[in-house]
């Protein structure tokens, strides 16, 4: 197909290192796709915490400043490059990109595309994108828990574990969800049973309410408190750690806490203890790009089909304008919203 007009796109940059307010908003034309690639013209995209972390210099891979960042968008191909089947000008789909998405107009291999079906807006859509993939594969993938099981959710009003208490609730799984006290009446009308996450008691107070243990934890803290998420597990049971927020702040290497929870929970792993301890890396599988499209694509698609049936409830904080992405970043981090800041062109 050929790519008549030039696309101008509206960027949001980080330049390096900085506060939300030193975010960039930035215009440039758009090259021509490439074999393989379309145009996306951005209809949500979001902020999750991977961005807080890269505005920081803490993300465990990020590129180097500056670039644009954005973890996943949905959008409406707007042109195809060479060799791109013609047909899928017009219809909206969904992209992980790790990086780029904070644009009115991005260019993505059309490999990379999953459907977004029809009566699914952009911003629902968008809620259950990395988060809906990352709860999905984190429950049914790895940890495997079965209906009439018991998990632990730390976080559970976030962006992930508000969907993987929905995901678990509707595959008959018993949730305790960890929250701050405000966000207790959300957590409860996700089926869940609250725990305040501010409690120095915490991790009684939830052995108090599973005395046999547990068959899951996920924890996205990282840092001192794996251990006792560690202990929660009953014989059988599986810890899934997926971040180091406990980290956030502190200076130095964004290396190091991830690498030194990898050594712990790789020793919890090989020990003789019938329990497992996993780290979850969405982007685990990417040197197969093949299985990894097909796997993502699969998952991505059962999580979009729970959502236009309703079973999945999108959580979203607030739908606001790109080039005002400092305020979106600020909101996000500010740990006061439920569920996921939405950024619109």
């Amino acid at each position: 197909m050929t790519h008549a007009a030039t696309i101008r796109t509206t960027e949001v940059v980080l330049p390096d290192a900085v506060e939300p307010d030193g975010l960039e908003v930035r215009t440039r034309d758009l090259p021509a796709p490439a074999p393989g690639q379309v145009v996306l013209r951005m209809e949500a995209t979001g902020v999750s915490f991977a961005e807080q972390q890269m505005r920081r210099g803490k993300y465990y891979d990020q590129p180097p400043y500056p670039f644009v960042p954005g973890y996943d968008l949905v959008g409406t191909v707007v042109a195809a490059g060479p060799g791109v089947d013609a047909g899928l000008t017009g219809r909206r789909f969904a992209a992980v990109t790790k990086t780029g998405g904070w644009a009115t107009h991005v260019l993505v291999e059309a490999a990379d595309l999953v459907p977004v079906p029809d009566g699914v807006s952009a911003a629902a859509a968008e809620t259950v994108l990395v988060n809906g993939i990352t709860a999905w594969q984190m429950l049914h993938r790895l940890a495997k828990v079965r209906s009439g099981g018991i998990i632990v959710v730390l976080g559970a009003n976030g962006g992930v574990g508000s969907t993987l208490v929905q995901l678990a609730r509707h595959a008959g799984i018993r949730v305790i969800g960890t929250a701050a006290q405000r966000h207790h009446p959300a957590v409860r009308e996700l089926g869940a049973t609250p725990v305040d996450y501010r409690d120095p008691d915490m991790y009684h107070r939830i052995r108090t309410l599973a005395p046999d243990g547990v068959d899951a934890v996920f924890d996205h803290v990282g840092g001192p408190g794996v251990q006792q998420s560690w202990q929660l597990l009953r014989r059988g049971g599986t810890l899934v750690s997926y971040g180091t927020a406990a980290t956030k702040d502190e200076e130095g290497s964004s290396r190091l806490p991830v690498l030194k929870l990898f050594a712990q929970l790789k020793l919890w792993h090989t020990l003789p203890n019938h329990r497992s301890a996993h780290f979850y890396n969405f982007w685990a599988g990417r040197r197969r790009p093949d299985t990894f499209r097909r796997t993502l694509a699969e998952d991505l698609t059962v999580v979009f089909r729970l959502l236009a049936d309703d079973v999945l409830n999108p959580q979203i904080a607030a739908r606001i304008p790109l080039t005002e992405a400092a305020s979106a970043l600020t909101l996000a981090e500010s740990r006061t919203v439920a569920g996921k800041v939405i950024l619109v062109p």
